[in-house]
């Protein structure tokens, strides 16, 4: 079996791991051998594809990014039909018999319609929001928590050295995971959901609080979180898959904060990207591997049109329809955990 890799979508902490362990377990097990795609569902479309044998994966265990490369392409973009043409006419001219596509919500999206279309291919879950419903977790999350809460702490004693507010913008379009559990792991003193109304006035409430302890108060936002009833949307084009581009919401934040706190000194620090990058905790390189054995495993099995999931404790394929379908957003008995606390 020939068996062709993609990495597509925004890039986490990972996916080299994912790489790695499907294609030693594919060659050395099943006698597989491997192509990757550049540039996700681009390099499929146009044939972009090189060799992946073991000593090219052997040392990526520890490395950040992709060494394929990324990009939101969107293969159906023009049709159904279309786009799956293009990608048969593609696999059947470098002999590829089947697909494992690494991604998230869009990415495993386009795998979902190939499947139904007929074309061989598995999946395994990637992003760093933690938000795929048919998965427990995500690979990626526990690096992009990490960073996270390791650039609190260190905002947080220069927010105390100024008496000033720390407004730390992490990663989160619709689901909350990152800023739950950065603000939980770093005390945060105001913690801002996508999944729940802002109360401003009670943010401004908790800073005064924090203040008149003599403390110097920070706040976790989500890039999703509603500040003013809406998303904070930057002037930028949509993407191949008609997202928005999301931006704004801890300067939005600290507007509406120095409004109600007169006198208050405040910083706005957006992580952003810096999330994405770096070296993956040992976490995310474990269950990046698990999920790669998986996969190989289901392809061998001809157990196609599945994902690798975590669930509770065993990783398990699950069908691509149930991964895709619906968006695991923080429950309202996560966000009650902590309703009402003062830390």
């Amino acid at each position: 079996m020939r068996v062709g890799i993609l990495t597509g979508g925004g890039d986490c902490p990972g996916l080299n791991a994912v790489i790695r362990a499907a294609v030693l377990a594919g060659t050395q097990r099943h006698g597989m051998e491997f192509v990757g795609f550049l540039d996700g569902w681009r390099g499929v479309l146009e044939g972009d594809a090189v060799p992946l044998d073991e000593e090219r994966v052997r040392p990526l265990l520890a490395v950040g990014g992709t060494v394929l490369g990324s990009s939101r392409t969107n293969p159906l973009a023009d049709g159904v039909d279309e786009g799956v043409a293009r990608v048969r006419k593609q696999l059947k001219a470098l002999g590829v018999d089947a697909l494992l596509a690494i991604g998230g919500e869009d990415t495993l999206g386009v795998a979902t319609a190939l499947h139904e279309a007929g074309v061989p291919v598995v999946g395994a879950p990637k992003t760093i929001d933690d938000d795929l419903s048919a998965t427990d977790a995500t690979f990626g999350f526990d690096t992009a928590v990490q960073t996270a809460v390791d650039a609190c702490d260190r905002l947080v004693t220069t927010g105390a050295s100024h008496h000033r507010a720390m407004i730390v913008e992490v990663m989160g379009r619709h689901a909350g995971w990152i800023a739950l559990h950065t603000g939980m792991a770093a005390g945060a003193h105001v913690t801002l959901l996508p999944e729940e109304d802002v109360d401003l006035d009670e943010v401004a409430a908790t800073v005064r609080a924090v203040l008149d302890r003599g403390q110097a108060p920070l706040i976790v936002v989500s890039e999703g979180a509603k500040v003013h009833g809406d998303e904070a949307v930057r002037n930028a084009p949509r993407d191949a898959f008609g997202h928005v581009q999301l931006g704004g919401a801890g300067e939005a934040l600290e507007h509406e904060v120095v409004a109600r706190v007169p006198g208050l000194s405040t910083r706005v620090t957006v992580l952003g990207h810096l999330l994405r990058g770096g070296t993956p905790s040992a976490a995310d390189r474990i269950l990046a591997t698990r999920f790669g054995l998986s996969a190989v495993e289901a392809l061998a099995a001809g157990d196609l049109g599945t994902m690798a999931s975590l669930r509770g404790v065993d990783v398990v394929q699950v069908p691509l329809a149930e991964a895709t379908g619906v968006l695991r957003t923080v429950p309202e008995s996560r966000r009650a955990e902590t309703a009402g606390l003062r830390w």
